[in-house]
């Protein structure tokens, strides 16, 4: 892949082959992040597992202690007095059969899905369509709940839903470059510390293979695999 100027100046200024501590790695990182934007900071952890397996999957949940720093379009599937409770919360929509139509036209203006239980069975005929983009409500992401008020003020704080793919590397964003050091350490750090935590049994050997930061448009970033270096 042809890199621009820009990108291999940037590069340059990182040493690949060194595994940087968390404080110098995010200073760097801000260092580094020049474009014209807010960049998102991302991070990828190789794992040592074989998804492969049911027994060594890891998918879980966490809230970022300072959000995502991106605004999170909530859609919630209720019906009754869960409606109003939802829109209370800071859904930005709410109700059933009507999104239901909505979305079978096409309209897909929403970042996450909620859906109370009891509502499954006709949002299920959306399967397709939302399984397709991710955006199926399911009960191991906290997205299929009786509480759906509840849901909606943790994804709006800055829950997040990750999994591992299929090569064994969990990847998302946790912040924006626009926020202070501390609070890209302290995202970093919560992320990591629930990965850590959620190691199957059944997995051998190295399970932190590799941590890397990156922003949108720079390098990546190696970190100190240690584990204490993420405690909490």
């Amino acid at each position: 892949m042809k890199r621009s100027k820009r990108y291999q100046d940037l590069t340059a200024k990182v040493d690949r082959a060194t595994e940087y501590s968390l404080e110098e790695g995010v200073k760097l990182l801000k260092m580094v992040s020049t474009a014209k934007f807010d960049e998102t900071v991302e991070i990828a952890m190789r794992l040592g597992v074989d998804p492969r397996h049911a027994d060594q999957m890891v998918r879980g949940t966490v809230v970022l202690p300072n959000g995502t720093g991106k605004k999170v379009r909530v859609l919630v599937f209720a019906k009754g007095d869960k409606v109003q409770e939802a829109l209370d919360a800071g859904a930005d929509y709410a109700g059933l059969e009507e999104y239901v139509d909505k979305i079978k036209s096409g309209w897909l203006d929403f970042d996450v899905a909620v859906a109370s239980p009891e509502v499954m069975s006709i949002v299920g005929r959306l399967g397709k369509i939302l399984g397709a983009r991710g955006l199926m409500p399911n009960p191991k992401s906290g997205t299929v709940t009786p509480r759906v008020a509840d849901a909606v003020k943790e994804i709006k704080a800055g829950k997040i839903d990750f999994r591992v793919d299929k090569t064994g590397i969990v990847h998302t964003g946790i912040g924006k470059v626009s926020f202070n050091e501390e609070q890209i350490i302290e995202n970093i750090r919560t992320f990591v510390n629930t990965v850590v935590k959620m190691r199957p049994a059944s997995a051998k050997g190295t399970y932190l293979k590799s941590i890397s930061i990156s922003s949108s448009m720079g390098p990546g970033i190696f970190l100190d695999r240690s584990a204490s270096s993420y405690a909490i």
